[in-house]
């Protein structure tokens, strides 16, 4: 008589056989997450759709997310499908069985975390902006090139590079079809702190949020406008403006919340608003409009790119759309046009739908995720990289540093 052991080794024997002619079971990029609110969610998708769309060379693995409210965290684990639940991020970071940790906190906590992961031998993507100070993004970058030079690298989240019109634009410029560049401009507007009776949560806070609508937003458009052009901002000049400076606070207590009034309120100390043009290497102007107050706009990115020989449009409301102007057509019949991004030559595409079938925003974190996936196993630098992050935060401290030069204004006369 076979001891029932024997048969339960023979199930896990007949498990492990792949068919015959079937591919070997690929290696698999255990993921430890930190965070699972909204941007958690996010990268939760993209770590589970990625291998099931493309053909990924290592099988990512949703090991382990990490929040301190253990039942929130375990909540988000059954939702997204992660098979473990931590309540330290130290302690996700010593595990053995992680080989990349993945970054959703607030700014405040990036630079610790990030060290952290990097000196125990993982890999890294941070969520943006990459720090909250130019010195932790300095902290971090050099880390990322000496874990680089150790076989690991560190990648920030810069997701609208993914969506494909925007890298698709990004090759049309690389390939000359717009010329020489002469203007950017760019606006990111949202208005979900048009109420003054939205409480003071963190992202209100300086100390936890680094800046507000420049570091929320701003970070996005100066990373997708250098990445179009292809080349980074030599200089800006800056105004910001914090609209409501007093807020009700949350149910639940703001960590570091210092200055509490007698009415239940607690001070802004970010920026609401930000406007600021550029100069580009070259000599090419931009312009630039981060706000939280545009009242009517949810999620409204647009950027344009004026070239001497054409034009490039793209818009998030209309993100499997590119508009394209050919400069060098004949007049009579010269004018924008709409590219339907959705071929399968396109970036990302040949993965996903027939043509003519959209993809949305969750679809540039699976990009993401593959981007990574690919430069983990090749051992390669990712982009954007933190060294990518950190230019980013240059040009955010040196839009707060011009936006404070230039809060004194000169009187126009009559």
């Amino acid at each position: 008589m076979r001891h029932p052991d024997e048969d339960e080794e023979d199930i896990r024997m007949a498990q492990s056989q792949a068919p015959e002619g079937a591919e070997p079971e690929k290696p698999p990029l255990r993921v430890g997450m930190v965070g699972y609110a909204f941007m958690g969610a996010a990268h939760s998708q993209g770590w589970r759709t990625a291998g099931r769309v493309f053909d990924l060379p290592l099988t990512p693995v949703l090991a382990a997310i990490c929040g301190r409210d253990a039942t929130a965290a375990r909540a988000a684990a059954d939702r997204h499908g992660w098979a473990t639940v931590e309540t330290d991020w130290r302690a996700l970071v010593a595990r053995d069985d992680i080989d990349l940790v993945d970054i959703c906190t607030p700014g405040d906590s990036h630079a610790e975390i990030a060290l952290a992961a990097l000196a125990a031998g993982k890999h890294v993507l941070c969520e943006k902006p990459l720090a909250n100070t130019v010195e932790e993004a300095e902290a971090m970058t050099r880390a990322a090139e000496a874990a680089y030079r150790s076989g690991r690298v560190a990648m920030v989240g810069f997701n609208y590079r993914r969506v494909p019109a925007t890298a698709l634009a990004r090759r049309m410029v690389a390939e000359g079809r717009i010329g020489r560049l002469r203007h950017v401009r760019v606006a990111y507007l949202q208005d979900w702190l048009v109420d003054p009776q939205f409480p003071l949560t963190w992202r209100l806070r300086k100390e936890q949020a680094g800046s507000g609508s420049l570091g929320d937003l701003g970070a996005h458009i100066v990373d997708l406008a250098q990445y179009l052009a292809g080349e980074r901002l030599a200089g800006v000049s800056a105004l910001t403006e914090t609209f409501v400076r007093e807020r009700p606070l949350p149910a639940g207590a703001v960590r570091g919340l210092s200055a509490v009034s007698a009415h239940g309120t607690g001070q802004v100390t970010v920026d609401d608003a930000a406007l600021f043009t550029g100069r580009f290497t070259s000599g090419a102007l931009a312009s630039f409009e981060a706000t939280r107050y545009a009242t009517g706009r949810k999620n409204a990115l647009r950027i344009e790119l004026n070239g001497e020989r054409g034009s490039l449009a793209f818009d998030l409301e209309r993100l499997n759309e590119l508009s394209y102007h050919d400069g060098t057509e004949p007049g009579e019949r010269a004018g924008f046009r709409r590219i339907l991004v959705t071929e399968p030559d396109h970036p990302y595409l040949d993965a996903w739908w027939p043509p003519g079938h959209g993809l949305g925003y969750e679809h540039t974190f699976v990009h993401q995720a593959r981007d990574l996936v690919h430069a983990v196993a090749e051992g390669r630098r990712p982009e954007p990289s933190f060294a990518d992050g950190l230019q980013v935060q240059r040009v955010l401290a040196a839009v707060e540093e011009s936006a404070e030069k230039n809060s004194v204004y000169t009187p126009i006369a009559a």
